[in-house]
Parts: C-alpha cells; structure tokens; sequence
C-alpha cells in the first residue's frame, strides 16, 4: 500500500514563504503526475499545481510567479515552494499522485491527510 506523508504547513505572515513536502512510501512500481490541492474552509478542493513525470508544470491562474513546484524522482517527493504568500492562500493543502505499485497493476489516484497553511494579514 502507498502513502503520502506531507510536511511543512504552518502559520505565516503576509509576503512570507513556506515549503510543502510530500515523499510517497511503500509498494512503488512507478508514479505519473505528482500536484499539490488546497481546500480552504467553505470552499471546493482545487489544484494548486502539478508535474508530471517528465517535469511538464502546470499551475493555477491564482498563484503564477509565487509557487513552484518541483519533483525528486529518485526519492518519490514532491515539493511546492510557496512564496509571497497572501492570506488567500490560507488553506489545507494536499498531496496527490497517480501511483502505480507494479508492472501489472493499474495505477491509484492516492492522497495524502493534508497539511495546514495559513497566512497571517
């Protein structure tokens, strides 16, 4: 079974940074897209950023020029650089990968228990 175990969440003031962790465990044959969801209090989950296996990035409209989204393959991580935070962006933030445990299996759609951001106006 694989898990995500997020890290780096926590309070921050207005035009600060944070840095997002996510590192997949157990049976891994290969993972896709790796991508970071937030859902803030009241409102739908909504992607953040993704990568794909081959570095391709794709992000959301509300946080170009501040995040950035990179990728270890070696150590199946996933990382979100956070900068000029805004209160905004105050929100539980996911991590999500397409994995798939072996050669013969399909690959799973798995999540991680979230991580708490929030910015301080």
């Amino acid at each position: 079974q694989v898990q995500l175990v997020e890290s780096g969440g926590g309070l921050v003031q207005a035009g600060g940074s944070l840095r997002l962790s996510c590192a997949a465990s157990g049976s891994i044959f290969r993972i896709n897209h790796m991508g970071w969801y937030r859902q803030a209090p009241g409102k739908q989950r909504e992607l953040v950023a993704s990568t794909t296996s081959g570095g391709s990035r794709t992000y959301a409209d509300s946080v170009k020029g501040r995040f950035t989204i990179s990728r270890d393959n070696a150590k199946n991580t996933v990382y979100l650089e956070m900068n000029s935070l805004k209160p905004e962006d105050t929100a539980v933030y996911y991590c999500n990968a397409d994995v798939q445990a072996a050669w013969y299996t399909r690959p799973t759609d798995t999540w991680g228990q979230g991580t708490q951001v929030t910015v301080s106006s």
